[in-house]
């Protein structure tokens, strides 16, 4: 196996971008990172795109080679392929590319990530979000998204105590990173008192505990180690990379406050790389509801079970603190752009890492993990980045 790099990053700002059609967005992040890596189209040997559900959200199936065909890649023929995993379908097209890299099948690789899903109304989207969660036992029966982590955070605050106030300071953290970042879609501290009097979606969840419908694209460029000097001075390398699955269904579950598809990503990845979580000094993980960033870190391995509230309310997962969580604003602020999600964390991560984030910027970070979560936990994908 090769090792592999990130030699190019892009970016668009998430939010609500009516000015802009879904390959548009795609193709402008996969352009930006090309030139970060001082790539031609002629350089690309495949494409990997993630994405949940454009067929639903701008009826446009076939996405893979949408992207392919308006960036200018498929007159080279390229191999260009969706990967789909719910919320983590960005995370597991790295994944994906990353495998293709290591083997020697490919040298080099973009892979993007993009979702625009404001051009349906609100329920239309909640409905095709849920559609992560088991149709038959508990879509069917009315259980949507926010419910169901509504019922995690419950039973979380039922068995560790872990407070409604905690829950809300993670959404207090990650607008105060979120108002740093330019490409976030929203850049405005709140405060507690904000979240907690925001309107109610599922008890004891409300608008501000949950993460926005949101339109964006990501990309990264990926290499094998040993070619990376060619495209870039600080070439990032990816420590490791892991996928672990778990029962579609949270009353499948013996425990809904773990997620053990997190738990054995996460073991395998800190594995591969040779390192334990008290290494880690940065973190991007899947905060699409509030009470979700509690699980990540404790599941991680960064805090003990049953603490993570606890950590976030003493500002041990800000930036200055012992770890530092969803510096980008995380989910809730950055916005969240189903397939795009994933590969946003890998870039965000990248910038850390390069010294290249400005106001949000950790000093000194040797290795960063970013975690993808697909509904409720069914699929998680881990990845460790290292300095070279």
């Amino acid at each position: 196996m090769r090792e592999v790099a990130i030699v190019g990053i892009g970016i668009t700002k998430f939010g609500e971008t009516w000015e802009m059609s879904f390959r548009e967005i795609g193709i402008q992040a996969g352009l930006m990172a090309m030139q970060d890596a001082k790539l031609t189209a002629e350089d690309i040997d495949a494409l990997y795109v993630g994405n949940m559900s454009a067929g639903r959200y701008i009826e446009q199936e076939h996405i893979a080679a949408l992207i392919a065909d308006y960036s200018g890649l498929a007159r080279d023929h390229i191999p260009a392929t969706r990967v789909e995993a719910a919320g983590a379908s960005g995370g597991l097209a790295v994944r994906q590319a990353y495998m293709a890299v290591a083997s020697g099948m490919h040298d080099i690789i973009v892979v993007g990530g993009a979702e625009k899903m404001t051009d349906v109304g609100d329920a239309a989207s909640n409905a095709i979000q849920s559609s992560a969660a088991d149709q038959q036992w508990e879509s069917v029966f009315g259980a949507t998204s926010p419910s169901l982590h509504a019922m995690i955070a419950r039973r979380h605050m039922f068995q560790y105590g872990t407070t409604r106030e905690q829950i809300a300071q993670v959404a207090v953290k990650n607008h105060r990173h979120g108002a740093l970042n330019p490409n976030a879609q929203f850049q405005k501290e709140i405060d507690l008192k904000t979240v907690l009097r925001s309107g109610m979606v599922a008890d004891p969840l409300g608008v501000f505990d949950c993460a926005p419908i949101s339109d964006g694209a990501a990309a990264v460029i990926l290499c094998p180690m040993d070619m990376a000097r060619k495209y870039t001075d600080a070439p990032i390398r990816i420590l490791a990379s892991a996928q672990a699955s778990d029962t579609l269904a949270l009353h499948s579950r013996s425990d809904i406050c773990t997620f053990e598809a997190t738990k054995f990503a996460a073991m395998n990845a800190y594995r591969q790389a040779g390192i334990a979580s008290k290494d880690v000094q940065i973190a991007e993980v899947h905060d699409d509801f509030t009470i979700s960033e509690i699980l990540a870190i404790e599941d991680l391995g960064f805090f003990e079970k049953g603490q993570g509230g606890k950590a976030t309310e003493d500002g041990q997962t800000a930036i200055g603190g012992s770890i530092a969580i969803n510096t980008s604003g995380g989910l809730k602020a950055r916005g969240d752009p189903l397939g795009a999600t994933g590969v946003a964390q890998i870039v965000e991560l990248v910038q850390q890492l390069r010294g290249q984030a400005g106001k949000r910027q950790v000093g000194g970070a040797k290795y960063a993990l970013a975690q993808n979560v697909g509904g409720t936990g069914a699929t998680a994908v881990v990845h460790i980045l290292g300095v070279q």
